[in-house]
């Protein structure tokens, strides 16, 4: 594969494989396909400097989402699988490229802080992984929604020198907050113009990878709807009742064009300063296939609403993850979830009955 890529839109829409990239030349379900293609080109940016630390955090990677961590369970998120972190990665190596082809030399990241993007790219979302001790009382990794991208910048914090990029770990958690919402994008704080450059690249890299996702449609109603439930993002539980931000799936779906609008497109175009842009120093003669793929998805997305055919969503896309059951035991979770939220209403329900019986005694209006 060329550092510098023209492909032809139309004919890759129809021809793209479910675990393909945008491009259908890498496989972002293989941990050693997508390592050779971030190796490529990270050296024909760098080519005197070592990919070593790189390559190893992609074995450390593969080693530690499959469950062979002796302190980790393996991954066991459907949405936020092996196939997302790889493709992350891979938008990301191309970002940096073209991000160095695109700026003067004192703006350029270098080569160290390339290394480091890239290792903090595979471990955006480590804060999923349930750590076998501390973590006992998880049922699911999705249970750590909220936090996970806290969890995620302490894991590399303690992984980081163990691949010699220790001069990176105080800046970690601040770098990998770019790509959730924990912290406002304005409040994180850096130094180094090129450490936020860095997050700019990273946040811009999860989103676009995700959205231009040729499942993207179906896996967010079968697979990110779950997660939410888990992680009570879906459906928030407090002292009032529970109050469903999303109602079902399909709900969530239907919603997602209004995230678009106003969240992604914000972050894509102001908090990040338009990153996406440096994709077009690496994929020349055409337009940015990660903003076509987000595109056409969103279109889609707004033919279905508009025409109400929930049907044509049939796409069954492979989920990367070693338990083989691992997507429906997400589903089977969640909808255990659900059920107890509901038990939990009914209870307050009827002890508030109890307490008070006028007020909810029922008036029947004459036939």
């Amino acid at each position: 594969m060329s550092a510098s890529l023209a492909i032809d839109d139309e004919r890759l829409a129809q021809e793209r494989r479910s675990d393909y990239d945008v491009t259908n030349t890498v496989r972002v379900s293989s941990t050693r396909h997508v390592c050779a293609a971030a190796k490529r080109l990270f050296e024909s940016q760098f080519p005197a400097e070592s990919f070593d630390s790189v390559w190893i955090a992609f074995h450390d990677f593969d080693r530690l989402y499959r469950g062979r961590d002796p302190e980790y369970h393996a991954v066991d998120t459907s949405y936020h699988d092996i196939q997302h972190t790889l493709d992350v990665t891979l938008a990301l190596a191309r970002l940096i490229v073209g991000h160095e082809r695109s700026v003067d030399e004192r703006e350029r990241l270098g080569a160290d802080r390339a290394r480091f993007a890239l290792v903090a790219a595979l471990f955006h979302d480590a804060g999923y992984l349930r750590h076998r001790e501390s973590d006992r009382d998880a049922v699911n990794g999705a249970v750590f929604t909220t936090s996970h991208v806290s969890r995620s910048g302490a894991y590399l914090e303690r992984y980081l020198p163990r691949i010699g990029l220790g001069s990176f770990a105080d800046i970690a958690s601040r770098v990998v907050h770019f790509t959730g919402y924990e912290i406002p994008i304005n409040d994180i704080e850096l130094e180094d113009p090129r450490d936020t450059t860095i997050g700019h690249l990273l946040g811009t890299a999860d989103l676009l990878a995700q959205m231009a996702d040729r499942c993207y449609l179906e896996k967010c109603r079968d697979r990110l709807y779950p997660e939410f439930v888990l992680g009570e993002v879906a459906v928030n539980l407090d002292a009032t009742g529970s109050h469903a931000i999303y109602q079902s799936g399909r709900d969530l779906l239907q919603k997602t064009i209004g995230f678009y609008q106003k969240s992604a497109q914000a972050r894509l175009e102001v908090d990040f300063d338009r990153a996406y842009r440096f994709m077009e120093a690496v994929f020349i003669d055409t337009q940015n296939p990660y903003l076509s793929f987000v595109r056409k998805n969103i279109m889609f997305l707004e033919k279905i609403k508009r025409e109400a055919d929930w049907s044509v969503l049939r796409r069954r896309p492979p989920c990367v993850m070693p338990d083989p059951n691992g997507e429906a035991r997400v589903m089977t979770l969640a909808m255990r979830r659900l059920r107890e939220i509901s038990d939990v209403e009914r209870e307050n329900s009827r002890r508030l009955r109890a307490l008070d019986p006028d007020r909810f005694t029922e008036t029947r209006q004459p036939v």
